[in-house]
């Protein structure tokens, strides 16, 4: 059997930098923080949208709302992902109302994810604007969905996979592209 060929696209500071530079891109593009309200896609989004936070505060001085949202009942493939789906349930704890909405994702493919995701805040309630940030996009989109915000443009194949690693999950903090050889 063989086994896939990997190379390390970012490593932590390259993601790092990547990040600091979404965070000054949001307070640009809306004129500071005020109304701003992060949520991260469960699972490496809602880490990523933490550290998008953190920056946030370090450059503004304060600190804007952070939730984590679960979309897998708004999947359009739940019925081909298992029987019974884990849910780890959304934490939002601030209405979206009137708010601009930052969608924060490691990785956009097709597109699917985030319209599950905006479906999603759009059952919370009316966001004056939806935004995203993506730390890779790897271009295959299948819906007309591009995000405001990304920190790297990588384009891959469909057979080959991108794999952010952060400590949570894998002990480790970088960006993986894996191809079949």
């Amino acid at each position: 059997m063989n086994q896939p060929k990997s190379n390390v696209l970012m490593d932590e500071g390259a993601m790092q930098r990547a990040l600091t530079r979404i965070a000054h891109e949001i307070i640009e593009r809306n004129n500071g923080m005020d109304g701003v309200v992060l949520i991260g896609i469960r699972r490496r989004g809602v880490d990523l949208a933490r550290i998008l936070v953190e920056k946030l505060e370090t450059i503004e001085g304060n600190r804007p709302p952070m939730g984590e949202l679960d979309i897998t009942l708004y999947r359009d493939d739940l019925s081909t992902l298992n029987d019974s789906p884990v849910l780890n349930g959304s934490d939002i704890s601030f209405s979206v109302n009137g708010k601009t909405v930052v969608l924060v994702d490691d990785v956009i493919y097709t597109g699917r994810t985030v319209r599950a995701a905006i479906d999603a805040v759009m059952d919370l309630g009316r966001p004056a604007r939806i935004q995203l940030a993506v730390l890779i996009d790897r271009g295959h989109r299948e819906l007309p969905i591009r995000p405001d915000f990304v920190g790297k443009n990588i384009p891959t194949a469909r057979n080959e996979r991108i794999a952010v690693k952060l400590p949570a999950y894998d002990g480790e903090t970088n960006v993986t592209l894996y191809s079949a050889q």
